[in-house]
């Protein structure tokens, strides 16, 4: 089913390489061949106007005019007089049969809450908190009075497991265009949020008999949380600059492995392009799974987009993603891209769990993304971080330049690492008593720190600050992170 989308419609992932020998125009014209061929761009889905695609990949927009009169006349898309370019109707993908896959029910607990440093502060740097206050209010209430007066009746009863068929329809042609997945609405599951989506994976994975999950160290301590409360026995696998250690991974016994593929929580790496093929060909050699958190990946600043790891192996690998730093995390709305083996477990599971995510939310959701209003909110908070990302790194280098920044080419944290001889702990304590809130690397930390250089890092995390409060906390603290 393609989505007719409303307004611009959402952007299209599509990469070119000035650095190859091959003309521009020729790459634009293979990748578009193989989105169509792969599925990503469904028949009579509506395509960019050449304006828009030539600015968001930043060539001439006759090149884009020239790139779809040869698709034209391949036989990929059709243009009519007065209308939108589209992916003709005869360029339709091979459709895969469904695997049907019995159901594991199990009884596992919720994991704690976790914990971190408390206590009043005036300005805190606490990762992973978008801009609360700029939050969609007028769209999201006009989203759920739609979705009020125009739902049927049985919509108030219990829903489909996997969730409303409307969104699972959008999220998959959303998702396909923007993040490259393979996604499929048939093995598409609705969560609440991350956090639900992690356990009920990892139910069907225990269900499997998979006793080992491997974790990125550092890594998210609320994924370790949830992984030790079902059971399993975690084993810590290192990150460098080039994403995790996949030579490790694969001597660690793991059939599962948790990953921040797009944007490294917290170290904010991006994992390598040869280390992504060599994380697969483990998964298929051991017969493992990847869970792949995609919770950050709309904000980008210094690069290119990368695509979501699930949409190389989608056998292989669950994507995980919500709208906790898009929107809200109140919202508590997510969803689950499952291989195929494992959908009708998942979905199982999360029957068993709360009968559903709530309908109207669920279509309001589907209207905002639909509807271009989701990408509206995206489009207009980016310079927004970007600002903020740039006030850290201007008020550092004016008071504190022996702190070197990493991590910021996406998201709204990043890495600040201490000059030696920094004690991590006291900087952050003595901070608070400034009340501003920091948090320290090694809150983040799993493995044995023998062996290993441990130097003094902060997380800072600034989506929740003004660019003001980031200057003025960062001044408050300068000396203490200078080490005075």
């Amino acid at each position: 089913m393609s989505i007719e989308w409303t307004g611009s419609g959402p952007e299209l992932l599509l990469r070119v390489d000035r650095n190859r020998p091959e003309p521009l125009r020729v790459q634009l014209e293979r990748a578009l061949r193989e989105s169509i061929r792969a599925g990503r761009l469904a028949a009579g889905e509506r395509l960019p106007s050449s304006r828009v695609l030539a600015r968001d990949l930043g060539v001439s927009r006759g090149l884009v005019t020239e790139c779809y009169a040869q698709l034209q006349a391949e036989g990929y898309l059709v243009t009519r007089g007065g209308s939108a370019t589209r992916v003709a109707a005869e360029a339709r993908p091979p459709v895969a049969e469904p695997q049907p896959v019995p159901a594991v029910p199990s009884s596992l607990s919720l994991p704690p809450e976790s914990t971190a440093f408390t206590g009043p502060v005036r300005i805190d740097f606490r990762p992973g908190v978008p801009d609360l206050s700029s939050f969609p209010r007028e769209r999201w209430s006009r989203a759920l009075r739609r979705a009020c007066r125009d739902a049927p009746g049985d919509l108030l009863g219990y829903g489909d497991p996997y969730g409303d068929p409307v969104l699972r329809d959008v999220l998959a042609a959303y998702l396909r265009r923007v993040r490259a997945a393979a996604a499929d609405p048939s093995h598409t599951v609705v969560c609440a949020g991350y956090a639900q989506g992690l356990q009920l994976v990892l139910r069907v994975l225990a269900g499997e008999g998979v006793r080992v999950v491997a974790v990125e160290d550092p890594g998210d301590p609320d994924c370790r949380a949830v992984a030790t409360a079902l059971g399993f026995d975690l084993v810590a696998v290192p990150v460098d600059e080039r994403g995790i250690d996949v030579g490790t991974l694969a001597t660690s016994g793991a059939r599962a492995v948790l990953l921040t593929p797009a944007h490294q929580s917290p170290t904010g790496v991006v994992l390598a392009p040869d280390r992504r093929q060599a994380l697969i060909a483990w998964a298929v050699a051991r017969d493992a799974t990847i869970v792949e958190d995609d919770y950050d990946a709309e904000f980008r600043y210094d690069r290119e987009p990368v695509g979501a790891l699930q949409g190389l192996a989608p056998d292989r690998v669950a994507l995980i993603g919500s709208v906790s730093k898009s929107l809200a995390p109140a919202l508590r709305l997510g969803w689950i891209l499952c291989p195929p083996r494992l959908s009708a477990d998942v979905a199982d599971q999360k029957r068993f769990a709360d009968r559903g995510s709530p309908a109207f939310d669920q279509l309001a959701l589907a209207d905002l993304l639909s509807s271009g209003q989701y990408d509206r909110h995206l489009r207009h908070m980016r310079p927004r971080y970007a600002a903020r990302r740039a006030a850290l790194v201007e008020v550092l280098g004016r008071h504190a330049p022996e702190v070197e920044l990493r991590g910021l080419a996406a998201g709204f944290h990043a890495v600040a690492q201490l000059p030696p001889g920094a004690d991590e702990r006291a900087v952050v304590e003595a901070a608070r008593r400034r009340s501003v809130g920091l948090y320290g690397m090694s809150g983040y930390l799993l493995g044995p720190p023998e062996g290993r250089p441990s130097p003094a890092r902060l997380v800072l995390g600034f989506g929740n600050l003004t660019s003001d409060a980031v200057s003025d906390g960062i001044a408050t603290v300068a000396d203490l992170l200078r080490g005075c």
